[in-house]
């Protein structure tokens, strides 16, 4: 993978309403540290940060040079984000050097087609492992190619680049192929929704009748509430 280059501004303003101002600038507050050196608080352009992430990947590579002259290069180690505006909220930088080992947790992507009439369960979409700090791959890659209902593919089943090595359990499951059910299996199943959905209409209704109870009729009025003395 290769390095995006990318501008920073040291940051003075620090909690809430600090990484508020940043953000509404703008900006990603971030954080460098590692290697025993003091952390470092920056801001990077969310734009550009943003773009190198979608292409790059979680484990994209930066080489930051901050306006104080300061340059380094750093891997994504912690990124928060916003669920509903879809933006950073504030990114934990960890400092790497070239020729480095670090270890990351990379995505693993299946190809090929499983047999016919399978479905692909997914049990673990990212594997850790070690790898050269500015050699780790954006995606790992494990074969489904022709597999039968009840072949599991593990850790060890996913293919590693040169110099990167498996941290997680070899073991460890990845995916699974099912047999997928039957148009009879289907069928069996669908009274068994149909009753519970009437079940379900049933306690509703139920639950309205018992909400009507003691409802004044029209016309007549409601009781008064007792009164109480001061």
């Amino acid at each position: 993978m290769s390095e995006v280059k990318i501008s920073a501004e040291p940051r003075t303003e620090f909690g809430k309403g600090g990484a508020r101002r940043t953000r509404r600038a703008g900006k990603v507050p971030a954080v460098l540290y590692g290697h025993g050196e003091k952390p470092k608080h920056i801001a990077l352009p969310a734009r550009e940060f943003a773009a190198a992430i979608r292409k790059g990947g979680a484990n994209q590579l930066f080489a930051i040079e901050v306006s104080d002259g300061t340059q380094v290069l750093a891997l994504p180690k912690a990124i928060q984000r916003d669920p509903i505006k879809d933006t950073f909220e504030h990114v934990d930088l960890l400092l790497v050097r070239r020729g480095e080992k670090v270890t990351v947790e990379v995505p693993v992507q299946l190809t090929g087609e499983a047999a016919k009439d399978t479905l692909i369960v997914h049990d673990h979409d990212t594997l850790s492992v070690t790898a050269d700090a500015t050699k780790v791959p954006d995606h790992l890659e494990a074969s489904i190619e022709g597999a039968e209902a009840g072949t599991q593919i593990t850790a060890a089943d996913v293919e590693l680049p040169a110099g990167v090595e498996l941290v997680a359990d070899a073991e460890m499951p990845v995916a699974s192929v099912t047999a997928a059910p039957t148009a009879e299996q289907l069928e069996a199943t669908l009274p068994e929704v149909e009753v519970a959905e009437e079940e379900a209409e049933a306690e509703v209704g139920e639950e309205t009748a018992e909400g009507e109870e003691g409802t004044p009729a029209e016309g007549e009025p409601a009781a008064e509430e007792p009164k109480t003395e001061a």
